[in-house]
């Protein structure tokens, strides 16, 4: 302990005094020093990350550290589109897109060649983003009822003439019609 009572805190470098001491990583703070270095957020032993001589809660510690892309973004799912300067991160020089010259291209690296088309949207259909149901290959946001919208399952599609529909949609539209045919638990439905 140096001569002053206490040991310097780690973000003012003033005396740190046993009762307002929080330690961290070897290094003492005073609790109202104890903040992330990005946004301020009072830190404890279990919200605290620690980079070097830098401490962050661990939200901002995953943004300016963590892994980068696709599936990293801030929680539940979401993809971010901050570049993390406010973070003090540079972001990336992209390099132009240069298409292959190679003629031997894997099948993989084929476009329209023999991979699949989405017969909804009549793009391309990649194995990342591939559904297969009612004989084609799928995106998964193309992977919908044709009236209604709703999303599919293998287990909850009906196809007809190349178009997939919910169970529903499809009984309504294609199913039989008349008495005793209603859409549930004895339910007479009337439609012209």
């Amino acid at each position: 302990m140096p001569f002053g009572g206490g040991n310097k805190c780690g973000c003012c470098q003033k005396t740190v005094y046993f009762a307002e001491e929080m330690q961290c990583e070897g290094k003492s703070w005073h609790k109202s020093c104890f903040l992330c270095m990005v946004c301020k957020k009072n830190l404890d032993s279990t919200t605290v990350a620690v980079h070097v001589d830098e401490i962050y809660c661990k939200s901002c510690y995953g943004k300016k550290y963590g892994p980068k892309g696709y599936g990293f973004g801030g929680g539940a799912g979401t993809l971010s589109m901050d570049t993390g300067e406010g973070l003090g991160i540079k972001p990336e020089e992209q390099a132009p897109h240069r298409p292959t010259t190679n003629p031997n291209a894997s099948k993989f690296a084929q476009k329209q060649g023999g991979s699949d088309v989405c017969p909804r949207c009549g793009k391309t259909v990649y194995a990342a983003e591939k559904v297969v149901g009612g004989g084609n290959s799928w995106h998964k946001g193309c992977f919908r009822c044709a009236k209604c919208g709703k999303g599919l399952e293998s287990t909850t599609l009906a196809d007809r003439d190349g178009e997939i529909f919910c169970k529903g949609c499809y009984a309504k539209n294609f199913g039989p019609k008349g008495f005793g045919f209603g859409q549930g638990a004895g339910a007479l439905a009337h439609s012209q």
